[in-house]
């Protein structure tokens, strides 16, 4: 029997976010070349590039369109997508904060069960078997789900979007919104001032841990980051739990996985619940000054010195470097 996949996207100011095309990436991995794949999108209106989706694994765009959809619906996004369940062999969402709060409501108006953080796919038996991180990554757990049809969330960064084919495009097709109670309204959205690169987005993360000393000299790695330029800050656990910086900053297993093409950890020790989440960095620069830190072991690059001498010196040096290109 062919695997027919519903993926189940996230819009964000009217476009179609990054972690989307990570789903389609899963959604046709697991199809292959026998199987289909729908995606699904919820808002106002279709988001830009919504026919464009073809190019990253789609093989057709579902839109589901109404006023009330313009911010995240959970009441009405949940019977949408309830809605058009049966049928399929798979539900993805993504495990964002959006998709944690939705996967569960489907499930529950469908009586399925659900498999959540998953970071492999597989088809055996005619069963979804999920691949998801336990124990803050200390073991790895397969999940066969057996219920009709099978729901999974996948981490962020798990899967790489296929290079996009500008050739492929597929209709957008219109479907109907059933009939929903909303219990919960958007009012407003306050964004900061200043809106920060999100860490699970950026191509180069420098995060920080206890090593800092005090959340003050967090601005030796903002002056890092700006130098590097399109680079997002993030941090341990240990700095977030201590009010250092906000929880959206996290990396690790209870904060952000994060999968960029470089991470610089600095003053990290690298206890597990951290490497959970940047492990899978295509390459990671670690600043440390004890040699037998845990992030030594999984880094490419490692400094072994004061990050308080580092950082300012490698400051100016990639700074310098930029100014004569």
């Amino acid at each position: 029997m062919a695997t027919t996949i519903l993926a189940v996207l996230e819009v964000r100011d009217g476009a179609v976010r990054k972690v989307s095309h990570e789903l389609l990436a899963a959604a046709r991995e697991l199809a292959g070349t026998g199987g289909s794949v729908s995606a699904l999108v919820c808002g106002a209106q279709a988001p830009a590039g919504a026919d464009a989706l073809a190019g990253f694994g789609a093989d057709r765009v579902l839109a589901a369109t109404q006023a009330d959809f313009a911010h995240y619906n959970p009441d009405g996004f949940a019977a949408t997508v309830a809605s058009l369940a049966p049928g399929y062999t798979l539900v993805l969402f993504a495990a964002t904060a959006t998709g944690k709060d939705l996967a569960p409501r489907v499930a529950a108006k469908l009586g399925v069960g659900l498999a959540s953080d998953v970071t492999g796919l597989a088809i055996q038996d005619g069963a979804v078997v999920a691949t998801r991180p336990v124990y803050a990554g200390r073991a790895i757990q397969k999940v066969k789900l057996r219920g009709a049809p099978a729901l999974v969330s996948v981490r962020p960064n798990a899967f790489q979007p296929r290079a996009r084919d500008d050739s492929r495009a597929a209709a957008v097709e219109p479907v109907a919104v059933p009939a929903f109670e909303a219990r919960v309204r958007v009012t407003g959205v306050k964004a900061p001032e200043k809106a920060a690169l999100d860490v699970t987005e950026a191509p180069i993360v420098v995060s920080g841990g206890r090593g800092l000393k005090d959340p003050a000299n967090f601005k030796l790695l903002e002056d890092l980051a700006e130098a590097l330029g399109n680079t997002a800050v993030g941090a341990s656990r240990a700095v977030v739990d201590a009010g250092w910086r906000d929880h959206a900053a996290q990396v690790g297993q209870t904060g952000k996985t994060v999968s960029p093409g470089l991470y610089i950890a600095v003053g990290i020790s690298g206890a597990i619940q951290h490497l959970a989440g940047m492990r899978t960095a295509k390459t990671i620069v670690a600043i440390n000054r004890d040699k037998d830190a845990p992030i030594f072991k999984v880094a490419d690059y490692g400094i072994v010195g004061d990050l308080f001498e580092v950082l300012p010196r490698l400051t100016e040096e990639i700074r310098r470097v930029r100014s004569e290109k």
